[in-house]
């Protein structure tokens, strides 16, 4: 481990200004980049926020300037607020030129994917660390409300409760097979339910931040809401684990006289899509999770012949037919490599409910991934092989690889920066 240690401090010390982009043609403030050729100068959702986690991880560490990264920091939330209107659609992706693309908005907004629910837990990051000092976001705090409300509005199954993504596109794990090919707005996501879990939240905490009780109140109760709905829903007793649900259901209306469904017509919501995905774990990571629950789905997380791997956490289980690894841009390839931030997060979760010894396990095998990818290239990649952690595509991606140092830290029993 001491070696790795040391070469990733080093490189991560050395190379993280590259994601620094400045403001001008399209940004009104500088931000952060993913970095790599594929991901050049260019501002992403769920990418920036966790980028952010590890650059105030690298600052502190490295007695580094914070008042420097601040102005990229804050630019980050600003920017894609400013590309925010009352309609409360939220771009998933800026670019230098252009600013965001048109096809992210082609039709009714309301029916189109936007960025992650990530932004308040991006902004609630950073004045956390500001000791509570949300001004420099009052301006523009209507536009963050106007985001999350499009959301509860117009993203939510009434009957279930859930939030689910309109279309797969940009869905942040590009190709889950629960999403990837199936119609529209037929996915009660576990993945986007937790974000929205740890985004309800972040938006109480800068209601109370910026002295707004009663809206903080209804995001509250919203939250616990979407908590008892996501353990109701996505949680399988069968296999104790969090699974994605299917929505696409017929509606019970008998209407039209229909004689074949009257005598039993359907009691459930939902139908569990029992497709193993990384995504469950993160039921831990946002908290939803029962102790109960949680020890069942660490059960499945040591499982090696489904997620456990040399790597790390595979983000599709080997024994589903749809495992594959393989080099791909839009979409990525989420059907098992292991991904910088999927390690992170299941460890996270993991230490969230005590298992310190599994986020022990899962942190080494972070670590090791990382430095042998350093210290033989001389770089980190987008994502790896299961089996034997070798890197996959897009050499030089920085992003939220940066997070193996939080890991390395709480690895070392220093304090490790965590998210919102």
């Amino acid at each position: 481990m001491e070696k790795y240690i040391k070469a990733l401090r080093e490189y991560i010390q050395k190379d993280y200004k590259g994601m620094f982009r400045e403001s001008g043609s399209g940004f009104p403030h500088g931000f952060l980049t993913p970095g790599s050729a594929s991901y050049m100068d260019c501002l992403w959702d769920w990418d920036s926020y966790f980028s952010n986690v590890a650059l105030k991880q690298i600052i502190k560490d490295g007695n580094n300037d914070a008042e420097e990264a601040k102005y990229y920091e804050h630019g980050c939330v600003l920017n894609f607020l400013h590309f925010t209107e009352s309609d409360g659609f939220m771009p998933i992706v800026v670019q230098r030129a252009g600013g965001q693309p048109e096809y992210l908005k082609a039709g009714d907004v309301h029916n189109e994917n936007m960025h992650k629910p990530v932004m308040a837990q991006h902004a609630a990051f950073l004045v956390k660390y500001e000791n509570g000092d949300a001004q420099w976001l009052r301006e523009d705090f209507s536009k963050l409300q106007y985001f999350v409300n499009n959301y509860m509005n117009h993203h939510k199954h009434k009957a279930t409760g859930l939030y689910y993504w309109q279309t797969d596109k940009m869905i942040g794990v590009d190709n889950d097979p629960c999403i990837f090919y199936r119609p529209d707005g037929s996915t009660g996501s576990i993945y986007l339910n937790c974000l929205m879990v740890k985004e309800l939240e972040a938006m109480e905490y800068l209601c109370e931040c910026l002295d707004r009780p009663q809206s903080g109140e209804i995001y509250r109760q919203e939250r616990e809401r979407l908590i008892q709905a996501i353990r109701t829903h996505c949680f399988d007793e069968r296999d104790g684990f969090f699974y994605n649900v299917d929505i696409n259901l017929r509606p019970v209306d008998f209407s039209d006289g229909e004689f074949y469904h009257k005598g039993m017509p359907r009691h459930w919501d939902s139908l569990i899509m029992r497709i193993d995905t990384w995504c469950g774990f993160l039921a831990l990571w946002a908290g939803v999770a029962t102790k109960e629950q949680a020890d069942r789905v660490v059960m499945r997380y040591r499982d090696t012949k489904a997620f456990n791997c040399e790597a790390g956490v595979r983000t599709l289980s080997a024994q589903e037919k749809m495992y594959r690894i393989v080099a791909s841009n839009n979409p990525s390839c989420w059907l098992g490599p292991v991904w910088g931030i999927s390690n992170y997060l299941t460890f996270r979760g993991l230490l969230r409910y005590g298992y310190e010894e599994e986020a022990r396990q899962l942190c080494e095998r972070t670590i090791r991934m990382f430095g042998e990818d350093v210290l033989t290239n001389g770089v980190m990649h987008e994502y790896y092989s299961p089996d034997d952690a070798k890197p996959v595509i897009n050499p030089g991606f920085q992003n939220w690889n940066m997070l193996v140092l939080n890991m390395i830290d709480w690895y070392e029993g220093k304090e490790a920066v965590e998210e919102f």
